[in-house]
């Protein structure tokens, strides 16, 4: 995937129509064996810009976390929200994605008068909310949103890995690569593996 700069024409036209406060949201982790899934909500200052923002997937993990700085230092409002195993396999995932994507909105202070998501719906927002269709590459609220989510999911990763070496999520964040999948045949599931899928 090529590396597009997301822009802010999309919250720069809901702000010239009265909305002031434009949240980007995106969740990270869906796709992995192990770990939560994490969701982050940005709202950016209209008067600071932050060049490079882009899709997580395709920024450099360096870079990522140089740009996470910036957004958590000059963002109007950021948080993050996420979903452990227990409740993916409980909810599933994509209940369990769109539960922690809905609590980080709701946490957001200044709370937005929209919300910009990347593809979905979220339901039982209390505001006005569009989904965006490869937002994340398009909107560079999403895209700030979609590099809180990564780096903090990745962090835990790390932490996890820590307390157990012995599946590598700190090289593959939870990921079904092949050195996980020859680790899961050796060792069995553990605490933090999904069960559902």
């Amino acid at each position: 995937m090529s590396r597009v700069s997301a822009t802010r024409a999309l919250e720069n036209a809901l702000r010239r129509v009265g909305f002031r406060h434009v949240a980007g949201v995106d969740e990270v982790g869906r796709g992995c064996l192990a770990g939560p899934v994490t969701a982050g909500a940005v709202i950016l200052d209209p008067d600071r810009h932050i060049p490079g923002l882009a899709d997580s997937k395709v920024v450099p993990p360096d870079e990522r976390d140089d740009l996470y700085e910036e957004i958590v230092r000059h963002a109007l409002a950021w948080t993050v929200a996420s979903s452990d195993p227990r409740q993916i396999d409980h909810l599933n995932i994509h209940h369990a994605s769109l539960d922690a994507m809905r609590r980080a909105v709701l946490a957001l202070a200044p709370a937005p008068d929209v919300v910009l998501v990347d593809a979905f719906r979220i339901p039982d927002l209390p505001m006005e909310q569009r989904g965006i269709v490869k937002g994340d590459r398009r909107c560079a609220a999403i895209a700030a949103a979609s590099i809180v989510a990564k780096v903090t999911r990745d962090r835990e990763m790390v932490a996890l890995h820590q307390q157990d070496p012995r599946y590598g999520f700190a090289r593959h964040k939870g990921y079904a690569t092949p050195e996980h999948l020859a680790a899961v045949a050796q060792f069995g599931y553990s605490e933090v593996h999904r069960r559902s899928f």
